[in-house]
């Protein structure tokens, strides 16, 4: 697909479907956050942000939030402190990643999910496809930057049929406006649409579930850093801290295990906007001029593609972590002014968090519980 041909947006019948499958979640959402005490900081500057993106049109810059995960139930529990007339507006709310094989298993639940504006991303704990130069990763950096896109350069996007593929693609539109996550499935792909230009993205960088009295974070992984090194222009970008969600969706908690406890003390709190060019400028202008070194020698490469320099080499590995550690130390800032105590810089490492213990999952060494999602 050429850039001039970039459809304006998905057919009628997607976008009303999708409208009402966001809505009716984030209504349900909304409901049962009534059935708890729920406490929030910092939300109106967070709703003039969004209202500020209501037009399209006028959007300078995509939106990229970030915050702890305590909860399988964090995302779309979260968003149900939003007013209703958020919840049924797929242009002007979050895209989130979601585990494919949880959530993508067969058709019906990724169009679900698909609907609910959720892209599927395997973890490399479970899967060859996973990490951060997984094809969804480039879609995510392309939801957040303005297009249109050059495509000349991606990987084939006929994908290969396979019996395990959801083939999942609009049935009211063309089927070429899709992307495969392995070479063997189909989905939609939403950066495809003008529409979805300069989008709103939100990730839970510890990439797993971590729940600890002292509500201290995991290491963040690096997929986040991508994201603001490589979207274009770089977006806004606005941390979050919540609480009270791991009590609601607990690990320990008995059958029935698939129902959110209610009654329970939340608390959300928006930090401010980054002022991003402050925090990350440096970092993107080495990066820049990384990707114009390698583009001199081997031609323009389109939004979201790297060669093999730009992913493993030395100085691109150092980038990444030190744009991550930053984005972790945003999150941490709106953790302090919740009154807890300054985190451990060691917390940020890796390497720190095999004090775990060597299983992946469930109640660790030093008292907290993990799960993948």
């Amino acid at each position: 697909m050429r850039p001039e041909e970039q459809p304006e947006a998905p057919s009628g019948p997607w976008r009303f479907a999708s409208a009402a499958t966001m809505g009716a979640v984030g209504v349900l959402c909304k409901a049962f956050l009534g059935l708890n005490k729920v406490e929030t900081h910092g939300m109106e500057g967070f709703l003039k942000l969004l209202d500020e993106r209501e037009d399209v049109s006028k959007r300078a810059r995509g939106l990229l939030t970030v915050s702890n995960h305590i909860s399988v139930m964090d995302d779309p529990i979260l968003w149900g402190i939003l007013p209703l007339s958020y919840m049924f507006n797929p242009t002007n709310h979050r895209w989130g990643l979601g585990s494919y094989d949880l959530c993508f298993t067969n058709k019906a639940i990724s169009t679900f999910f698909t609907l609910g504006q959720v892209l599927p991303t395997h973890r490399s704990a479970h899967s060859q496809f996973g990490g951060l130069f997984q094809p969804t990763i480039t879609q995510a950096i392309r939801l957040l930057s303005h297009g249109p896109f050059l495509y000349e350069n991606d990987p084939p996007t006929k994908p290969v049929t396979s019996l395990k593929s959801p083939d999942l693609i609009d049935p009211f539109s063309g089927g070429h406006l899709t992307f495969s996550t392995d070479g063997h499935d189909t989905f939609p792909a939403p950066s495809a649409y003008v529409s979805r230009r300069h989008a709103w993205v939100h990730v839970f960088p510890e990439g797993m579930i971590h729940q600890t009295e002292d509500r201290i974070m995991r290491y963040f992984k690096w997929g986040v850093s991508r994201l603001i090194l490589e979207s274009e222009p770089m977006p806004d970008i606005v941390p979050i801290f919540i609480e009270g969600f791991d009590h609601i969706m607990h690990e320990t908690r008995e059958f029935p295990r698939f129902i959110p406890r209610p009654f329970k003390n939340v608390r959300v709190t928006f930090g401010e906007k980054l002022d991003a060019e402050e925090v990350f400028g440096d970092l993107r202008q080495r990066w820049k001029q990384m990707c114009a070194q390698e583009e001199r020698v081997g031609g323009e490469m389109a939004i979201g593609v790297l060669n093999e320099t730009l992913k493993y080499s030395e100085e691109a590995v150092s980038l990444r972590k030190e744009c991550t550690r930053r984005v972790r130390q945003a999150v941490l800032d709106v953790r302090r002014q919740r009154g807890y105590p300054e985190d451990d810089p060691k917390n940020s490492l890796a390497g720190t968090w095999l004090r775990e213990g060597p299983q992946r999952e469930g109640r660790k060494e030093d008292g907290s519980i993990t799960r993948d999602t």
